[in-house]
C-alpha cells in the first residue's frame, strides 16, 4: 500500500506557512514505514528540533483504479478516518529553500498517524466533514471539509491521473491551520464529528 498527502489544500493554513497558493494540489508520497504502528507513542526524532502536527482526514482505496473521472471517484472508497502528518518543519524549510524535496522531512518512520475509520454512510454529507485534533485537552485544530481547495473526489480523480490507486492506499486530504510543534509528553487525540479515531503520546 502506499500513503498519497496533499498539501496547500486549506487556504488559512497556506497562510499561515506564508506559501503560494497552488493551481492543482501539492501532491507527495510516503512510504509505508511511515506508519506509526497502533499502540505505540510517537517519537521525536533527533534529527528535528521542530516537528509540527498536522491533521487530517483520511480516504482508503478500495478498489483499484486509473483515470478516474470526478462524477466516478466516490465508487473508489467507502471509509474515512483521521489521522496526523508529522511534519520536521525546521528541516522542510532547509529543504524548501533550496527546492528540494520535501521527504526527509515528511516520510520519516512513524511520520503517519493512521487513526480509525468511520464507514462514509456515517456522515450526512463528505462535504462537511468537522474534525479536529486535542493537544493535552486544549483543540489545536479545527476544521472542515468544506474548506478544501479541492475536494475529496476531486482529489482521488487527480491524483490518479499519475498513480494507478490500489486496494489499501490511504490519501492524506490536507491539513487546516493551527499546525504547531508537539514536544514530549503531549497527549494528541483526534476527532470526526466528536468520535474520537485516534489518541497517541509523544516521547
Amino acid at each position: 500500500m502506499k500513503i498519497i498527502c496533499i498539501g496547500r489544500n486549506y487556504v488559512n493554513h497556506i497562510k499561515e506557512l506564508q506559501n503560494e497558493r497552488p493551481d492543482e494540489p501539492v501532491v507527495f508520497l510516503k512510504p509505508d514505514s511511515a506508519i506509526l504502528l497502533k499502540q505505540h507513542p510517537f517519537v521525536i526524532p533527533e534529527f528535528s528540533e521542530d516537528i509540527h502536527h498536522e491533521v487530517e482526514i483520511l480516504v482508503k482505496i478500495n478498489k483499484v483504479g486509473k483515470y478516474i473521472e470526478p462524477k466516478f471517484a466516490h465508487n473508489y472508497y467507502d471509509e474515512i478516518g483521521l489521522g496526523i502528518d508529522f511534519t520536521a518543519r525546521d528541516l522542510q524549510s532547509k529543504l524548501k529553500e533550496k527546492g528540494l524535496p520535501w521527504e526527509k522531512a515528511k516520510a520519516f518512520d512513524g511520520s503517519a498517524v493512521i487513526g480509525d475509520f468511520l464507514s462514509k454512510n456515517f456522515f450526512n454529507s463528505l462535504e462537511s466533514i468537522n474534525f479536529e485534533l486535542v493537544s493535552n485537552g486544549k483543540v489545536v485544530q479545527k476544521g472542515n471539509s468544506s474548506h478544501m481547495l479541492w475536494k475529496i473526489d476531486e482529489l482521488i480523480s487527480h491524483v490518479s491521473q499519475f498513480f494507478t490507486l490500489k486496494i489499501g492506499d490511504i490519501i492524506f486530504t490536507g491539513t487546516p491551520e493551527g499546525v504547531a510543534a508537539v514536544k514530549p509528553n503531549d497527549i494528541l487525540e483526534g476527532f470526526i464529528e466528536n468520535k474520537r479515531l485516534f489518541k497517541i503520546q509523544v516521547k
